[in-house]
C-alpha cells in the first residue's frame, strides 16, 4: 500500500515534468471509450432482449451523470490519496464496469448494464478524470490552459480508439447466437486495464513549493487570474463557482447530444451504413481531442473569459446550420460544422479547470474541479435525453428519420446562449473568500 500512497509518487530532484503528460493520455484515453458509446447502441436493441434506443442510451447517460457525481464526493480524498492510487481506483471501476456489462448482455439483463459500465464504470470515470487534470495543473503553473488540454486530450480521443475498436470486435465476435457486444466488453476491458495501469506506475506528483525554471508567480495583467488560493468549501459558496457550473453544464449538453448519437444520427440523416456512421464518431473524437489542446492554449492568451464567448456564440450559430446541411444533403458541410463544434464542445472541458484555477487558485483544485462537475452530471441525463427523446417522439409522430434531429439543433442553439449570459457575469473572487496562507 506504501507504493500506491501520495508520498510515493512525489517526484525525485530533476525529474522532467513532460514524462506526466503520457501518464495521464494512458489514463485519459481508455475511459474516454465513453465517447464512441454510440457504436454500441444498435447491437444492444438486436441482442435479443427487446431494448429500445432510449432505454440503451440511459447507459451512457448514467455512466456520465456517475463521473460527476463521483468526482464531487471523492474530490478531497484523491487529493489526499494522489494520482496513483486514485489511478488503480478507477482502473478497477471502469474495467470491473465493462466485465458487469459483458455479462449483463450474455444474460440479457439491462440492469446489469446499467450498474456496470454505467454506475460502477460511471465511478471509474470520475476518478480517472480529475486526478490527471489536477495532477498536471500542478506541473504547469505557467501554462495551466495548455497543462489540462493536454490531459483531457486524450478523454476526447477515447472514441478515437474505442469507436472503430469496438466496431471491429463486434465484427470479429458476430455469430448467429450473439451481436458481438459481450465479448467486446470483456476484450476491452482486459486492453484498457493494462494501459490504465501503466499510468498509474509511471505517474508523478511535484515536492511541496516545486516551481518551473526561471517560473516567478507575479501580479497578473488579467484581473480575472488570481495568485490566491480558495479553499473546496467555500469556493462552491461563490457566485463565480455557480456561473461556471451553467457555463460547463450548457455547454456540456449541447454538445453531448450528438456524441452520445453520433454514429445512429449520421446514418439516420444521410442513410449512411453503421460502419460509416463509427466512422464518423471516430472522426469527431478527433476534433474533440484536437480542441481541447488548441482551444484551451488559445485562452493562455486571451483569456478564459474571453474563449467561452467564442465557443457559445459561434457554437449556436453552427447548431442553426445543421438542420440546413440535412436539407441539403450536404454531407461535406454536416461533417464540417459539427467537426467546428464538437472542437468547442471539447475545448470547454479543456479550459474549465485553468478557468477555475484563475478564480480560485492551485489549493485543492482538484476538489474544487471535482464538485463542478456535477454540472457534466446534469448535462449527461439533459443532453442525451433531449435529442433521444425528441427524435423519437418525431419518428413516431411521421416525420422522417432523416428530418427528426433537425428540431434539437435549435434548443442545443438556445442552451449556448444561457451559458453566454452566465459566463458574462463571471467576475474576480472577492478577497473575503481568499484562504489565508499559514506564516
Amino acid at each position: 500500500m506504501k507504493f500506491l500512497s501520495r508520498e510515493a509518487t512525489v517526484a525525485k530532484a530533476g525529474f522532467n515534468r513532460w514524462l506526466v503528460p503520457p501518464a495521464a493520455i494512458a489514463v485519459h484515453m481508455c475511459i474516454g471509450e465513453v465517447y464512441g458509446f454510440s457504436v454500441f447502441n444498435v447491437p444492444l436493441t438486436q441482442a435479443g432482449a427487446g431494448w429500445t434506443i432510449p432505454q440503451v442510451g440511459w447507459i451512457y447517460s448514467i455512466s456520465l451523470f456517475m463521473l460527476g457525481m463521483s468526482a464531487a464526493v471523492f474530490g478531497k480524498w484523491v487529493e489526499r490519496s494522489g494520482p496513483r492510487k486514485t489511478m488503480l481506483v478507477s482502473c478497477l471501476c471502469f474495467c470491473g464496469g465493462l466485465v458487469i456489462s459483458s455479462i449483463g448482455v450474455k444474460l440479457k439483463l439491462l440492469w446489469l448494464l446499467y450498474i456496470g459500465y454505467g454506475f460502477t464504470g460511471g465511478i471509474g470515470l470520475g476518478l480517472g478524470y480529475i486526478s490527471p487534470v489536477s495532477t498536471l495543473i500542478k506541473w504547469f503553473p505557467d501554462r495551466p490552459g495548455m497543462a489540462t488540454g493536454m490531459a483531457i486530450m486524450g478523454f476526447g480521443g477515447g472514441a478515437l480508439i474505442g469507436a472503430p475498436l469496438g466496431v471491429k470486435l463486434m465484427d470479429y465476435f458476430k455469430s448467429s447466437t450473439s451481436v458481438g457486444v459481450s465479448e467486446a466488453f470483456m476484450v476491452m476491458a482486459c486492453l484498457y486495464a493494462i494501459s490504465m495501469m501503466f499510468g498509474a506506475l509511471i505517474v508523478r506528483v511535484p515536492p511541496e513549493g516545486w516551481k518551473p525554471e526561471g517560473w516567478q508567480p507575479g501580479k497578473h495583467v488579467n484581473s480575472m487570474i488570481t495568485n490566491a488560493n480558495v479553499a473546496v468549501d467555500v469556493a462552491w459558496k461563490t457566485p463565480q463557482f455557480w456561473c461556471l457550473w451553467v457555463v460547463l453544464c450548457m455547454n456540456v449538453s449541447a454538445g453531448i447530444g450528438i456524441l452520445g448519437q453520433a454514429s445512429k444520427m449520421c446514418s439516420d440523416m444521410f442513410g449512411v451504413s453503421a460502419t460509416v456512421g463509427g466512422g464518423f464518431a471516430g472522426l469527431l473524437s478527433i476534433f474533440n481531442m484536437g480542441g481541447r489542446f488548441v482551444w484551451s492554449s488559445i485562452s493562455d492568451t486571451i483569456g478564459r473569459k474571453a474563449v467561452y464567448c467564442i465557443y457559445f456564440l459561434l457554437g449556436a450559430i453552427l447548431y442553426c446550420l445543421v438542420p440546413w446541411t440535412q436539407h441539403t444533403q450536404n454531407k461535406t458541410y454536416f461533417v464540417m460544422v459539427t467537426a467546428v463544434i464538437i472542437t468547442m464542445y471539447g475545448g470547454g472541458f479543456a479550459t474549465i479547470p485553468a478557468y477555475l484555477r484563475d478564480m480560485f487558485g492551485t489549493y485543492q483544485i482538484g476538489a474544487i474541479h471535482g464538485r463542478l462537475i456535477t454540472a457534466w452530471s446534469v448535462a449527461a441525463i439533459l443532453g442525451p435525453s433531449l435529442v433521444n427523446y425528441i427524435s423519437t417522439s418525431k419518428i413516431e409522430a411521421g416525420v422522417p428519420k432523416a428530418e427528426a434531429y433537425n428540431s434539437t439543433m435549435y434548443v442545443m442553439a438556445g442552451l449556448l446562449i444561457i451559458g453566454l449570459i452566465a459566463n458574462l457575469l463571471v467576475r474576480p473572487v472577492h478577497p473575503k473568500f481568499h484562504r489565508v496562507e499559514s506564516p
